[in-house]
C-alpha cells in the first residue's frame, strides 16, 4: 500500500495549513481558553473554504477528512471538526454543520465542548444514542487544566436521547477512535515542532541546546514515536476504520501521549510551566486526549480481543505471568 500524498491531497494539506496560519489559530485558541469560548469563525472559515463534507465528497473521503483533522489539531484550534466531519459524518451520513461532543453513558462527566454543542453522540454499548442540546441543558466546567471549553449535562439530560439502532454503538466507536488518534497525534506534532524550535533558539554554554546530543537523541525519539502514530492513524483510515485498525491507531497516540508531554515540557524548562509561552495549547490537550474512551489500556485491550480469541489471550496472558 502506497500512502504518499496525492497531488489533491498535498494541496487540501498546504490550504488548510494557510487558513490556519491567516486564522492565527494557536493565537485565537489561547484567547478563547481564556474565557471559554469556542472558534465559531473558523468553523465558518473550514466550511466555506470546502473543507466539510469531505468524508463522504466526490473524490474525497476518510483520508482527506483524516488530513485535514491533524492540521487542526497540529495547530491546537479549538473546533470539534474532527467529532462532526469524521465521526457524526459517518454515524449520521453527513457532517451536521454545528459543534458535536461524543461521550459514553452514563453520560454524567464532563466532555470536550460542552458549553458549546448543539449534538451529542453517546456510545450506549450496542446503540449509539443521539442527542440535541441547548445552552440550558449545559453546565460549564471549570477549564483551567485543559485545552477545550468543557461542559456536564444537567440531571435528566441525556434521558432525551434517542437510540440509533442495533450495531451502531461498534461504528460510533471505531469512528470515535480514529478521531481520537488524528487529534491526539496532531497534538503531539504541535508540542513537538514547537520544542524543536525552541532548543534551535535556546543558547546555553555558548551554543544551541539542541546542538547537545542527549537532547537530539530524545528528540529523535520522539519523532519516531509520533510519525510511527501518524502513518498507523493514516492508514487506519484509509481502510475504513476497521475495529482492529482503529482501536490499534488509538491505542498507540494515546499511550505515547503523555511521554511526548512530559518530554516537551522537559527539554522547556520553566519557560514551558507558563501560560505566557504557548506549550500549554498541546500538553493540557495531551492529558485529556490520553485518557479518553479508556486511555491505551482500553484501547489495546480491545485490539486484543478483535485479534485473538478469547483461549488465545489466556494462553499469551498466563505466558508472561
Amino acid at each position: 500500500m502506497n500512502l504518499t500524498l496525492s497531488t489533491e491531497q498535498q494541496q487540501i494539506v498546504d490550504a488548510v495549513r494557510t487558513l490556519l496560519t491567516r486564522h492565527d489559530a494557536p493565537g485565537r485558541s489561547k484567547a478563547l481558553l481564556a474565557t471559554g469560548g469556542y472558534d465559531h469563525e473558523l468553523d465558518a472559515s473550514l466550511t466555506e473554504g470546502g473543507f466539510t463534507g469531505v468524508i463522504g465528497g466526490d473524490g474525497t473521503g476518510p483520508l482527506e477528512a483524516a488530513l485535514i483533522t491533524l492540521e487542526l489539531a497540529r495547530s491546537a484550534a479549538t473546533s470539534a471538526y474532527a467529532a462532526g466531519e469524521i465521526v457524526a459524518g459517518k454515524l449520521l451520513g453527513a457532517n451536521p454543520g454545528i459543534p458535536v461532543a461524543l461521550t459514553r453513558k452514563p453520560a454524567d462527566f464532563p466532555f470536550r465542548f460542552g458549553r458549546h454543542a448543539r449534538l451529542m453522540l453517546i456510545d450506549a454499548g450496542e446503540e449509539a444514542q443521539v442527542l440535541d442540546l441547548t445552552e440550558a441543558d449545559i453546565q460549564p466546567v471549570d477549564t483551567d487544566q485543559v485545552g477545550w471549553p468543557m461542559g456536564v449535562l444537567k440531571t435528566g439530560v441525556a434521558a432525551r436521547a434517542r437510540g440509533l439502532g442495533a450495531g451502531t454503538g461498534e461504528t460510533l466507536r471505531r469512528w470515535w477512535r480514529l478521531a481520537l488518534a488524528l487529534e491526539t497525534i496532531g497534538a503531539m506534532q504541535g508540542a513537538l515542532e514547537l520544542t524543536i524550535r525552541y532548543v534551535k533558539d535556546r543558547v546555553q554554554f555558548g551554543r544551541p541546546i539542541g546542538e547537545f546530543q542527549t537532547l537530539q537523541h530524545r528528540l529523535s525519539e520522539l519523532t519516531v514515536i509520533v510519525e510511527g502514530a501518524r502513518w498507523i492513524a493514516l492508514e487506519t483510515a484509509f481502510r475504513d476504520a476497521t475495529p482492529l485498525h482503529a482501536a490499534t491507531a488509538a491505542g498507540r497516540a494515546a499511550g505515547a501521549a503523555g511521554l511526548v508531554a512530559r518530554e516537551c515540557h522537559q527539554m522547556h524548562g520553566a519557560i514551558g510551566l507558563t501560560r505566557e509561552y504557548p506549550l500549554h495549547l498541546w500538553s493540557t490537550r495531551l492529558g485529556p486526549l490520553g485518557v479518553e474512551m479508556g486511555g491505551p489500556a482500553a484501547h489495546r485491550r480491545d485490539a486484543a480481543q478483535i485479534r485473538f480469541s478469547s483461549q488465545e489471550i489466556a494462553a499469551r496472558e498466563a505466558h508472561w505471568r
